[in-house]
């Protein structure tokens, strides 16, 4: 397949639709499965500290804890490579219900870990371990959930729909960061860091087992189904020669706008915890407190961040987020060093600014690439950006900070991560309304399918 012969294929005459109550579901499911993923990623950033205590000896105990959250994103590349072909070739469903299923688990397993006074170096072999495994599975969840969602959205209201995919990712940061935070309030910091810290990973296996089940009730997407129908599934060689040949421009696209997305997302919603207890200076549960009320704001808006970019297109919406973050952060960063409300107000403005982004990603990235190869491409390039970029920004930051006692050094980071992602959408095509069916790439007003087709269905 080239770009010659499938650019701006259209959509099939009379396709088949799923009624909207099907929709919705999907949405459900897909929601609740990021969910866990994130609230698996958000525990183990607000619980560094404890993880520090519990697995890492020596002065440099927290730095270590943060590589460990790094040395997951390593291997989110090898998981976009196995898992992507995977659901191209053998459907999204398939692909979804094992990743939640090893994700949940591993983080279960962290809940039973022995520490390293009890097992010496084995206590952090085996967390590593653990992170490694969360890696892998959480490069095939992510892209897929995302595919699985924009296929079976409509046209006109994927950035609508989408949303509720990172309304997901921000339901499980929260409620890493709340239900963390209740403990801490109600049996008191000594106790967390006896043994309560284990509690929350204990529920993530809970979170796994109710996504689990969410996802089997659900028929394959449409659009895969027909491509299934046609024939036009391919081997997973197939998949790689097609991706790399025809479509290596769109993979560079969109893992330069990854390089943005995700490094403000590490540092806004994962390394933030850590930044405001050292260097800032906060108590963890002030620390907590903040970053719960900030998270349950930014849900809020999410919705409408895709209602937008529905209306008046996908590069809009992101030109605004990657400006307005590249001039706020500086100021911001000051702001949040002033104390809680500070904090709490330079942090929100930042989240503000960011919504555009997150709240856009299941519209745009899954529209950047033909069906045959959606999976694959969504998955590789998103988590080969991620690895290199995204997951290593904690890290970076803190040990830019200790080398330089300079605490403004993550907004420098999230400055050029907008310059990157600001090239890089550049040269995006717009999506906006585009169908995703068919073998060819979607393309601004081909054939769409409209929420009121949904509807009539449903009736």
């Amino acid at each position: 397949m080239s770009n010659s012969n499938t650019h701006g294929a259209q959509a099939p005459a009379s396709p088949k639709e799923p009624d909207l109550k099907t929709v919705r579901k999907a949405v459900a499911a897909s929601a609740l499965g990021n969910a866990t993923e994130w609230f698996d990623y958000g525990l183990y950033a607000v619980s560094v500290t404890y993880l520090a205590q519990h697995f890492f000896p020596g002065e440099h105990a927290q730095l270590m804890a943060l590589l460990v959250f790094a040395v997951s994103f390593i291997f989110r590349p090898l998981g976009g490579i196995v898992w992507g072909p995977m659901g191209d070739r053998l459907g999204r469903k398939r692909v979804l219900a094992l990743t939640i299923l090893l994700m949940a688990g591993s983080t279960f397993c962290i809940a039973l870990l022995p520490s390293y006074a009890t097992i010496g170096v084995a206590a952090p072999i085996i967390l590593v371990t653990l992170r490694v495994i969360q890696g892998f599975s959480s490069g095939g969840e992510y892209g897929g959930a995302a595919t699985f969602m924009a296929e079976y959205a409509p046209d006109n209201r994927r950035g609508f729909f989408g949303s509720f995919l990172e309304f997901g990712t921000l339901a499980g940061m929260a409620a890493g960061s709340l239900f963390v935070l209740l403990l801490q309030l109600g049996l008191g910091e000594q106790t967390m860091t006896d043994w309560a810290w284990r509690i929350p990973f204990v529920f993530a296996g809970v979170l796994g087992v109710v996504g689990l089940y969410l996802r089997n009730q659900l028929d394959e997407s449409p659009v895969y189904e027909e491509l299934d129908e046609e024939g036009q599934d391919k081997s997973v060689l197939e998949v790689f020669r097609t991706l790399f040949i025809d479509y290596w421009k769109q993979l560079l696209i969109l893992g330069g706008m990854v390089v943005a997305v995700n490094v403000v997302n590490y540092t806004l919603l994962s390394y933030m915890p850590t930044y405001l207890q050292d260097p800032v200076g906060m108590s963890p549960n002030a620390s907590l407190t903040v970053m719960f009320l900030v998270q349950a704001f930014m849900m809020l808006l999410i919705p409408f961040g895709g209602m937008l970019s529905d209306k008046v297109g996908r590069k809009p919406v992101w030109y605004f987020s990657l400006i307005g973050l590249f001039v706020a952060a500086i100021p911001m960063f000051m702001l949040m060093q002033g104390g809680f409300v500070w904090a709490l107000i330079g942090l929100a403005v930042l989240g503000i600014l960011y919504i555009p982004q997150i709240s856009t990603i299941s519209a745009t990235f899954p529209a950047m690439f033909p069906g045959p190869v959606r999976f694959a491409g969504f998955a590789i390039s998103y988590n080969v950006s991620t690895a290199v970029f995204g997951g290593t920004a904690p890290s970076i930051s803190q040990g830019l900070i200790d080398a330089t006692d300079n605490t403004i050094i993550p907004a420098y980071l999230v400055m050029a991560s907008c310059v990157i992602g600001f090239i890089a959408a550049i040269f995006m095509k717009e999506t906006k309304g585009a169908s995703l069916r068919g073998a060819g790439l979607p393309e601004e007003g081909a054939d769409v399918v409209m929420e009121t087709d949904l509807v009539d269905d449903a009736k």
